[in-house]
């Protein structure tokens, strides 16, 4: 509510974070990270429960882990499908967080040094070639030296190809550990607010725009299933940003958030091609008096025609003067035409050359 700001509640973390329910049921749309078509579709197969799973599914729904066949494996292992082996304590060591499976770039610069014998200065050449993906030819290179380098150590051959070619789909793009564990934080945050403070969180993304992979229109129709009372754009009500308004009546209890939650008035940034000095202009002339119709409105906010029209056709003028939004449009056409009558009729007005010529009445034969 524009005034009246309110602080959220700032508690750190607790040592085991359990993910917000929406990250268990694939109601992530608009949640950093977790937001795009493939990510919606891993998490109900993941069904994150802990912190570190949110951790996983951000860094497995990569191009690395899925060109080098890590995401159904893990899953099955996961779900109890598929045993968990380690070919060594060392390899167990590196691997047992993720099931096995190299789901981290850290885990494969291990994995060469324990598996394969890689040096501290050659495991650094690994990382430089898959931070470069195939910009310098990829990890192809490294096939002979990785592979001989497990035989040499008592691993099965099937494990080495396995394991390489695991590896090699780290040139694809895959992440660090370190990066995913913040990215999942993120995630964290935005499930939490999403769940608590839903109309909080979405006024905070439309404010926040262009970003995502969402249009606002599709953000507006989101927060509209998860029971937020939305508000159209209204020049006697709307800022430049979106922001939060008093319901009109107790909000009804819903199964999408924890608390009544405030109404979302849609902002003037809305309006295509409405610029954000017009609407200061709007809304510093509406806070010394409200306005009386739409020539009030575009006198006393010096707004042009065009930028009338903008606010017709986004319905801003249809909701507080009454009217149909087509309507509204034809109010204003005629509030630009009433000077130009009255200067017609007292034989004011002086027409351009080509426009008396093109309009010269015919006369009759």
């Amino acid at each position: 509510m524009p005034g009246a700001a309110r602080r959220l509640p700032c508690r750190p973390f607790p040592r085991k974070i359990r993910p917000p329910t929406a990250c268990c049921n694939a109601a992530t749309a608009s949640v950093s990270s977790v937001e795009s078509r493939a990510q919606i579709a891993m998490l109900p197969r993941l069904r994150p429960r802990h912190f570190y799973d949110l951790v996983i599914e951000v860094a497995i729904v990569r191009p690395g882990p899925i060109q080098g066949d890590m995401v159904h494996p893990y899953l099955r292992r996961r779900q109890g499908l598929e045993p968990v082996d380690y070919s060594s304590d060392g390899v167990r060591r590196v691997l047992e967080r993720t099931l096995g499976i190299p789901i981290f770039q850290e885990q494969v610069i291990e994995l060469a040094m324990v598996a394969a014998g890689f040096t501290a200065g050659e495991a650094d050449q690994l990382r430089r070639a898959m931070a470069a993906w195939k910009r310098r030819g990829g990890l192809g290179h490294f096939e002979e030296k990785l592979i001989n380098g497990m035989l040499a150590r008592g691993h099965d051959h099937d494990f080495a190809q396995r394991v390489f070619k695991q590896i090699q789909g780290f040139g694809e793009y895959g992440f660090p550990e370190s990066h995913a564990a913040s990215f999942a934080l993120l995630v964290y945050i935005s499930a939490w607010l999403k769940r608590h403070e839903p109309a909080a969180f979405y006024a905070g993304l439309l404010n926040s725009l262009p970003m995502g992979f969402y249009s606002p229109s599709q953000l507006v129709q989101d927060a509209r299933r998860h029971d937020i009372e939305v508000r159209g754009v209204d020049v006697t009500a709307s800022h430049w940003d979106h922001t939060l308004e008093t319901p009109a009546a107790p909000a009804a209890r819903s199964r999408f958030h924890t608390r009544p939650q405030p109404a979302l008035r849609l902002g003037l940034r809305r309006i295509k091609g409405l610029g954000e000095a017009v609407a200061a202009r709007l809304v510093a002339a509406r806070g010394q008096m409200p306005f009386r119709d739409a020539a009030d409105l575009a006198r006393r906010a010096a707004l042009s025609r065009q930028e009338l029209e903008f606010l017709a056709r986004a319905g801003a003028l249809a909701a507080s003067y009454r009217s149909h939004r087509y309507q509204a449009h034809w109010d204003v056409a005629g509030i630009e035409d009433r000077p130009a009558l009255r200067a017609v009729a007292g034989g004011n007005l002086r027409l351009p050359p080509t426009w008396r010529c093109r309009h010269r009445a015919k006369p009759r034969r």
